[in-house]
């Protein structure tokens, strides 16, 4: 990137966080930006092939000890977070599942990332014959999507398992970067990732600050009732990096409270983010956020209920879709303040 372009983007950036700084003390926080991302600067080192070697090595799983001989070449993830595992690292799989048929891999990760990527099924429904047509040298999933394909995977290539996806993606991208051969690649994802957290956090004004501000995420989703997104998910995981409070009905353990139209006075907040799976109407989006309670809620009234895209803040389960996530918060809040 030319320096004048760089200087603007730091310009620029340091502008908004001052910008959300202000906005947000109101009602208790505010976001900030971020430069070149990790898997920007890891993906530039990855180029240079990972950093193992041709020795075999043993990666320790949730289904034993696998052995891995250096840096793979022909990867196949079977769930989003291995996806963007991988993609963060520098790697293009040879193959990948899908969320549903003729779904796209991706909307998030850059689109020339995963070109020339082969459809091997749906999440947790693999193509066993697909797969080993495509002759891989190493394949990622997790025990909770595929412990039943476990034995027939691991005959067609060394088969690496997370135990779940979600809350644990941090534990999970250390994992995939040991398999991959990434490990230093994964140090400057790392750092890059906290990096940007804490110029968050400093514009809400510090962590003491962002406590006082309580921020929720609502989900709409067809064919089932309204989902608060509680702590033990990937999106309560980054809230709790930017230190920032919780709605009393969304600060515990667990998944999601399921609340219906009459309930959603349970999403109140400072701040709300809320996406939608599936049609707006069928998903009760429309007639919620056109009813009375919503309109009633804290986070309404002040203008800082902010819809954003449902694909990334649910499949973005990774350090790439993290860092993404944190830049939606950023512009969400700068919207706000104009």
């Amino acid at each position: 990137m030319p320096r004048t372009a760089l200087t603007r983007r730091r310009v620029a950036v340091a502008a908004a966080a001052t910008v959300f700084a202000v906005t947000l003390s109101a009602c208790g926080g505010s976001d900030g930006g971020s430069d070149e991302s990790g898997a920007d600067k890891a993906g530039k080192a990855a180029d240079a092939g990972g950093d193992a070697g041709g020795d075999t090595r043993v990666v320790k799983t949730v289904m034993g000890d696998v052995e891995v001989d250096g840096v793979p070449k022909r990867v196949v993830v079977l769930d989003t977070d291995a996806l963007d595992s991988a993609v963060t690292l520098g790697v293009t799989p040879v193959g990948a599942t899908a969320v549903a048929d003729h779904a796209p891999f991706s909307t998030y990760l850059p689109a020339d990332k995963l070109k020339g990527i082969k459809p091997v099924g749906l999440i947790a429904e693999p193509n066993l014959e697909a797969i080993a047509a495509l002759e891989p040298d190493l394949i990622l999933s997790s025990k909770v999507r595929d412990e039943k394909n476990y034995a027939a995977l691991s005959k067609i290539a060394p088969t690496v398992f997370s135990d779940t996806t979600g809350p644990t993606w941090r534990e999970n991208f250390q994992l995939h970067a040991d398999a991959l051969g990434r490990k230093n690649e994964a140090v400057t994802v790392v750092a890059d990732y906290e990096a940007h957290v804490k110029r968050l956090t400093e514009a809400l004004g510090g962590a003491a600050k962002a406590k006082e501000t309580k921020v929720g995420f609502v989900r709409f989703v067809e064919g089932a009732d309204t989902r608060l997104y509680l702590n033990d998910t990937f999106v309560g995981s980054l809230f709790k990096d930017l230190q920032v409070g919780r709605p009393t009905d969304q600060d515990t353990t667990g998944f999601s409270l399921d609340v219906s139209p009459e309930q959603i006075d349970k999403a109140d907040a400072d701040v709300i983010f809320h996406s939608t799976y599936g049609d707006p109407k069928k998903a009760k989006e429309t007639d919620t956020v056109g009813g009375p309670l919503w309109k009633n809620l804290t986070a309404v009234k002040k203008n800082m209920a902010f819809k954003v895209d449902d694909n990334l803040w649910m499949l973005g389960i990774g350090y790439t879709g993290a860092s993404q996530i944190l830049d939606a918060m950023e512009k969400s809040f700068a919207s706000a303040a104009r």
